[in-house]
C-alpha cells in the first residue's frame, strides 16, 4: 500500500471541518443515543479517533489488528467498544461510530478531486477499505465484551440463586430452584462447602422442591454434592422428593439408598433437629 495520498492527508488533517461534519452526521442519525452519551463526549471521542486514524494511515500500512502502527487505533476502539457494551449500546450503534465517518470524509475527497477520477477512486478505496476493517474490528470487540458481561451476569445469578440458609445451630438449608446443570452444580457445591466451613454445620438439607425435573444427570450432580459435603464432615438430607420425582429416580435406577430423603423441607428439618439433638448437648435456636 503506497503512502497516504495528499488529498486524503488533507482531508484527515482538516480536523475542524471534518469533525464538525462528522458530528452532524452522528447526531442526526437514527442510531444516535442521546440518553447514553452526551454530545460533548461524542465530540471528544470523534476528535481522538480522527487523530489516531490520521497518524496510522500516514504510514501507508493497511489496517491489521497486530500492526504496531495501528495499535493506538485498536486500543481506542477496544475501550470505546467495551464502554458501549457496558452502557447498553447495540452492535449497530457501536459500529456506526466508525462507518459514519465515511460520508464527511468522502465528501471532502470529492471536492478536492472533482477533476481527477482516478485519484478520487484510489483515495476512496483506501479510506473505505480501512474504515470497513476498523468497523469489523469494533464489532468483534463489542461482541466479545457483551459476551463477557452476559457471562458475568449469569455467574452472579447462579450465586444469587443458590443461597445457603442457617436454619438452626449446626443445620444448613440449600433450596434449589430451576435446572441443575454441571455449571450450576459446581456453584452449588462450592457455596455449600464454604458455608459448612464457615458455620461448622454438621447437617445440610438440600431442597429440590423448585427443581422441575430430575434425570440421571441431575441425580448424579446431587450425589456428588452429598459426597463432597460428607468429606467436609456434614451429613446431607435431600428434601422435596415429589411422587413423580420418586418414580423417575426409581425408573432411572439411581441409587439413593445411602442418602436420607424426605418429601418436604419441614420433614427434613424435623429429622435434622432430631439428629442434632442426638449428636450434642442439644440444639439451640439461632
Amino acid at each position: 500500500m503506497p503512502p497516504l495520498s495528499p488529498p486524503l492527508e488533507r482531508a484527515l488533517s482538516n480536523e475542524q471541518e471534518l469533525l464538525a461534519d462528522w458530528l452532524k452526521v452522528q447526531v442526526s442519525a437514527s442510531t444516535m443515543r442521546a440518553d447514553l452519551i452526551s454530545e460533548h463526549d461524542l465530540r471528544e471521542q470523534s476528535r481522538e479517533f480522527i487523530t489516531h486514524l490520521r497518524n496510522a494511515m500516514r504510514s501507508g500500512i493497511a489496517f491489521a489488528p497486530t500492526s504496531e502502527v495501528w495499535a493506538p487505533v485498536c486500543e481506542f476502539l477496544r475501550q470505546l467498544s467495551r464502554e458501549r457494551a457496558h452502557h447498553g449500546f447495540s452492535p449497530t450503534e457501536t459500529a456506526t461510530f466508525v462507518l459514519s465517518l465515511k460520508q464527511p470524509l468522502f465528501d471532502q475527497l470529492r471536492v478536492q478531486l472533482s477533476g481527477d477520477s482516478g485519484a478520487l477512486m484510489d483515495s476512496l478505496w483506501t479510506a473505505n477499505t480501512n474504515l470497513d476493517r476498523l468497523a469489523l474490528f469494533t464489532m468483534e470487540v463489542f461482541v466479545k465484551s457483551r459476551e463477557e458481561v452476559i457471562t458475568r451476569q449469569q455467574q452472579e445469578l447462579l450465586e444469587l440463586s443458590t443461597p445457603v440458609v442457617e436454619l438452626w445451630q449446626g443445620i444448613l438449608a440449600l433450596p434449589l430452584i430451576g435446572t441443575l446443570d454441571s455449571a450450576r452444580t459446581q456453584v452449588v457445591m462450592e457455596t455449600l462447602l464454604q458455608a459448612i466451613v464457615r458455620t461448622g454445620a454438621s447437617i445440610a438439607i438440600i431442597d429440590i422442591t423448585g427443581v422441575p425435573t430430575v434425570d440421571t444427570l441431575v441425580a448424579q450432580h446431587l450425589l456428588k454434592t452429598v459426597a463432597a459435603a460428607r468429606l467436609m464432615g456434614a451429613d446431607c438430607i435431600i428434601s422435596g422428593i415429589r411422587p413423580q420425582i420418586a418414580q423417575t429416580i426409581v425408573h432411572l435406577g439411581v441409587n439413593l439408598a445411602d442418602v436420607t430423603t424426605k418429601a418436604t423441607l419441614a420433614d427434613a428439618f424435623t429429622v435434622a433437629l432430631r439428629r442434632a439433638g442426638a449428636q450434642g448437648p442439644g440444639a439451640t435456636p439461632l
